[in-house]
Order: C-alpha cells, then sequence, then structure tokens
C-alpha cells in the first residue's frame, strides 16, 4: 500500500514537471535513471530516497521543500473554502491552463487574475 506522503511528493513531481514541459524521459536522462523510475515516482509506487529527491529538485529548478508543500492542506478535511481538489496537480488541463497563464504578459495576468477572482465570487 502506499504512503499518502508518497503519492503527495509524487503528483508534485509531475506537476513541476508538466509546468516545465519536461517529459518523463527528459528528466529520467537528467537524473540518470530510466523513465519508469519517474513513472513510478509519480504515481507513488516508488519511494523517493532522499537523494534522489535532491537531484530530481535541481534537475526541475526547485528547492527540496517544493516537494512537500501543500502536504497538511492535501489531508485535511474537504469542504474548506481554501482547500484545493487532491487531484488538481494531475490534471493535465489545469497545468496546461497554468503555463498559458503564465505566458501571458504580466500587466494583463493580473488583469486576468482579477477577473477570475470577480467570476468565483459570484458564482
Amino acid at each position: 500500500m502506499t504512503h499518502p506522503v508518497d503519492v503527495h511528493v509524487g503528483k508534485r513531481i509531475r506537476h513541476r514537471r508538466w509546468l516545465v514541459g519536461m517529459t518523463q524521459q527528459q528528466l529520467a536522462e537528467r537524473v540518470g535513471i530510466k523513465f519508469q523510475q519517474i513513472q513510478k515516482y509519480e504515481t507513488g509506487a516508488n519511494r523517493v530516497s532522499a537523494s534522489r529527491l535532491w537531484d530530481i529538485a535541481d534537475a526541475l529548478d526547485v528547492p527540496v521543500s517544493f516537494f512537500f508543500e501543500g502536504l497538511e492542506t492535501s489531508q485535511s478535511p474537504e469542504g474548506s473554502a481554501e482547500s484545493i481538489p487532491a487531484d488538481l496537480m494531475g490534471d493535465k488541463e489545469a497545468l496546461d491552463l497554468v503555463r498559458s497563464y503564465y505566458a501571458i504578459p504580466e500587466n494583463q495576468r493580473k488583469r486576468l487574475f482579477e477577473l477570475a477572482r470577480v467570476l468565483s465570487d459570484v458564482a
């Protein structure tokens, strides 16, 4: 049985890999392992060792702490206003949306963000 922390770390690896537009094969090559191992990490089937997590963080240009961010909130009761669905980081459409959002020039991005806020308040 997989441990919830391993699943969370795996989702964060996949999330960051998608955000930077990297394939499993590319990440595996940078870390020096086979892409199947990246698949196992991302699903939480295999636990990532500390040294391997360090290498993955370096390859994805994030601090190791990135993989543990949101761990407490992902295990909190659902239904709170600030909760994010656990599968959001694994949703390709959501990650594509985030990638597209950051491709927009900053001044327009701020206006789009405010529009989204207003729309979510009305909903």
